[in-house]
């Protein structure tokens, strides 16, 4: 380092720039990708909008590189952006609005110390970007609602869905392996094992998919009900209802004659108008209906999914084996589902993989340790 300390500040730029560099390549990938998962020309023109916001960026770092001379960086899209992507391809741009608005929430202040990208205005896109997915991810403002409608008619799964799918697996693989241990803890005898785990996956899941139904099915009731009543106010008083609606666009931002304008057009077709109220006044929207049998299936077999993996070993092995095996599989599930959970949270891949793995082997080696103390003093063979 010279004694100005200038080589020493000159390398923090360039780290810097680097890693400005790789998160705006990942946002340009991002919103290309997501622009390619709609067919709504004006979500897609958006979403272009937002790439060609990002395509600036990118080149404000590559510029910024080379005045230092530095070879630019061959960055390519990162892991969890290719899998957001494959995601909204499959499930449409909905599925993961919630997850990309908690990335973005997270970049909202990331430029806020940095004087090149606050004079080419890079904090204010940042930021608006955030608050445009925070809007996607809660169905609120212009444009969220097309959204809603478009991808909820036939690509019903959203970001919650997703996590909640990661969840149950996880749920199934924990537990299961928890009590698989210490039944192995506990019995030498292989069948007890393998009997115990397919017992416990087939009680478990059933458990959660009867949860799920009478849950989804008593939510579906009551927003039922509320839609029912909110059709027969919208039928005896339907001025009453107009002028909650004018308020409501009032409260967004509309001037007072903008909003009785557009409640005027919305009241015009008496379907639209009770679809509209349903949204805007009780916050409901068709994924909000969901069937319960679909439900009930879904967490049965993510339960059954995380839960069979500890149980396959005893299933085709005895013995040291099976044990060591069960333990192997399990590992690797509680890892994968762990790092799974970063498309929402954001943390490192193995940090996340590596703490899920630890809780699980820890929770599996406390119950193998009470089967074991147990099945000595029962003298369970």
């Amino acid at each position: 380092m010279g004694s100005s300390g200038k080589p020493t500040e000159d390398a923090k730029k360039i780290r810097r720039y680097k890693r400005n560099l790789r998160e705006e390549i990942d946002g340009l990938a991002l919103y290309q990708m997501l622009a390619r998962s709609t067919k709504d020309p004006a979500l897609q023109k958006l979403f272009r909008k937002l790439a060609a916001d990002e395509s600036r960026h990118v080149d404000l770092w590559i510029e910024k590189l080379r005045d230092f001379d530095e070879v630019i960086p061959d960055y390519g899209p990162s892991l969890r952006t290719r899998i957001l992507g494959f995601i909204a391809a499959r499930w449409g741009v909905n599925s993961v609005a919630q997850m990309i608005s908690k990335f973005e929430n997270d970049a909202f202040d990331m430029y806020d110390d940095q004087p090149e990208a606050i004079s080419e205005g890079l904090r204010e896109d940042e930021r608006s970007h955030a608050r445009l997915f925070q809007m996607l991810a809660s169905d609120e403002g212009p444009g969220a609602s097309s959204i809603a409608a478009l991808e909820g008619r036939h690509r019903n799964l959203s970001g919650n869905a997703i996590r909640a799918a990661v969840l149950g697996a996880n749920d199934g693989l924990v537990s299961n392996l928890s009590l698989i241990m210490g039944i192995a803890g506990a019995s030498s005898n292989s069948e007890v094992v393998a009997f115990a785990g397919i017992a416990g996956l087939l009680a478990g899941a059933i458990s959660m998919a009867l949860g799920e139904w009478i849950s989804v099915r008593s939510s579906r009731e009551a927003h039922e009900r509320q839609i029912s009543i909110e059709a027969d106010e919208l039928k005896e008083f339907p001025e009453e209802e107009r002028e909650e609606l004018t308020l409501i666009y009032q409260s967004k931002g509309f001037s007072r004659e903008e909003a009785e304008a557009a409640a005027g057009r919305i009241f015009k077709d008496p379907e639209l108008a009770l679809e509209t109220l349903t949204r805007e006044e009780l916050h409901l929207s068709p994924i909000d209906s969901n069937s319960p049998f679909v439900a009930a299936f879904s967490s049965f077999a993510l339960f059954a999914f995380g839960a069979i993996l500890p149980v396959i070993p005893w299933l085709i092995t005895d013995g040291l084996v099976a044990l060591l095996s069960s333990i192997g599989l399990g590992a690797v599930g509680l890892f994968a589902l762990g790092a799974s959970v970063t498309l929402w949270t954001g943390l490192n891949v193995v940090y996340s993989g590596l703490r899920m793995l630890f809780f699980g082997l820890v929770a599996a080696g406390v119950t193998y340790s009470i089967g074991f103390a147990l099945g000595a003093w029962l003298d369970i063979g």
